[in-house]
């Protein structure tokens, strides 16, 4: 008797199983890489100054078109994919980076430098929604928000090796060596080729049942797949609606406000992990000190990410949000108080946790604003204003710091878009409660 197995049913109704950690593994370490390759150029940022002759805004150029790549590499990678498939958009995107990344140790002046990062650039853009899109499609229901919350803790476990490695690599053999670590990941692409599962949904689509019965077989051990049998994947995401859908059924203040907190939380993320080891050697930290801050910083985000996911589902998330960024915008300003060392890796912990750690709430809070037909084009345009927000980040922080205001002046400067963000969530979430209110008047 032939049967008809909704994948997505089976997947939301099953055990989360060996094979689904292993999803979650290979897309963790994806990102790790991914995290390495973003957060490496603020370790070596210090020493190309230096060693170029670099005002400070030729500086946050340099480190922007990293940043101008990723917003490319998003535009083209999420579209390809969905023709070749996830796992070969992966790959690709990995390769590019990686490849890119190891040739920038070769770089012998700034436009070769600027022209390796931007290819560089788009593989990271490419690589994030495609490992994310997987993950969110191997995942139940359930566990969605942990399991990506988990996996993009990686990519704060990659700045953090960017630092470790910094402070043991820069002070004895310069900045170069850094980028030739890219090597070493590039002995992972086999296995990622050989482990990583094709998106089901993809197989189904392309009418390859074979395939998706085998990866299938994986996720439910005890469903015995006849040759007769077919696997549906029912479309979770409907059709790609209009930009003007985001603003109708009086979502059009809530929808504003999250723009506005998506460009100024990646603006500061881009800021804090491209600036903050050069602001901090300038005030007198010794070189370790800096580059052990940019540690602390990641630290603090892979745990703001999984603390505020849990906090969220307990208190909802738009008053978490609120209260990180009001936190963000208290210890950034701190920072620049010449605090003791200890107390500086504290504050910067707290800074990470609620901006790099925020980042991944305000994903889910797009997510629970719009209604399954809206809601990729919702996080996409989110996701793009964000990425202005991320270019415009190092920039600005080249202009302000050629300025040489005082120390504490930079970062009182530097929590204001934290301030702006606490302000825009605090509007969103009463625009948020009103409606809340009025459709349960309306049901009454």
């Amino acid at each position: 008797m032939m049967r008809t197995i909704d994948v997505n049913e089976a997947i939301d109704n099953n055990p989360f199983g060996g094979f689904q950690w292993l999803v979650v593994g290979l897309c963790a370490l994806l990102l790790i890489v991914d995290g390495y390759d973003v957060f490496v150029a603020g370790t070596v940022l210090p020493t190309l100054i230096a060693e170029w002759g670099l005002s400070k805004p030729q500086a946050g150029a340099l480190q922007a078109w990293a940043l101008f790549g990723m917003m490319f590499g998003a535009l083209v990678f999420g579209p390809l994919a969905d023709r070749i498939g996830r796992k070969k958009g992966i790959a690709i995107s990995f390769m590019l980076f990686t490849v890119s990344t190891l040739l920038t140790g070769f770089a012998n002046s700034p436009d070769q430098f600027k022209v390796f990062r931007f290819i560089a650039g788009i593989g990271c853009g490419g690589l994030m929604p495609n490992a994310v899109a997987l993950m969110n499609e191997y995942a139940p229901k359930r566990l969605r928000g942990t399991m990506v919350a988990l996996m993009f803790s990686g990519y704060s476990v990659g700045g953090m090796v960017a630092a470790g490695l910094g402070i043991g690599l820069i002070p004895q053999y310069g900045w170069k060596p850094m980028f030739f670590v890219a090597a070493l990941p590039l002995l992972l692409l086999p296995v990622v080729l050989w482990k990583l599962p094709e998106s089901l949904g993809f197989l189904i689509r392309q009418g390859q049942q074979e395939k998706a019965k085998r990866i299938y077989g994986k996720i439910d051990p005890s469903a015995r797949l006849g040759d007769d049998d077919r696997l549906v994947f029912a479309e979770t995401n409907g059709a790609s609606a209009s930009v003007a859908e985001l603003f109708r059924h009086q979502r059009t203040l809530r929808t504003l406000m999250l723009w506005v907190a998506f460009f100024c939380c990646l603006l500061l993320v881009y800021l804090l992990s491209s600036w903050l080891p050069k602001v901090l050697q300038e005030a007198g930290y010794a070189e370790k000190a800096s580059l052990l801050s940019l540690f602390s910083l990641n630290f603090g985000g892979m745990f703001g990410a999984i603390a505020g996911g849990w906090l969220g589902d307990r208190f909802g998330l738009p008053k978490v949000v609120v209260g990180f960024f009001v936190a963000a915008a208290a210890s950034i300003a701190l920072i620049g108080f010449n605090l003791p060392a200890v107390l500086l890796f504290l504050i910067v912990f707290v800074a990470g946790a609620t901006t790099i750690g925020t980042q991944i709430l305000l994903y889910a809070s797009v997510a629970q604003l719009y209604n399954l037909s809206v809601r990729s084009t919702g996080l996409g345009w989110a996701s793009g204003v964000g990425r202005i927000g991320a270019i415009v980040g190092p920039t600005l922080g080249g202009v302000l710091l050629a300025m040489e205001f005082p120390l504490q002046q930079n970062f009182l400067i530097f929590s204001i878009p934290a301030a702006v963000s606490a302000l825009a969530m605090l509007v969103f979430a009463i625009s948020n409660a009103r409606r809340a209110g009025a459709v349960q008047l309306a049901a009454a």
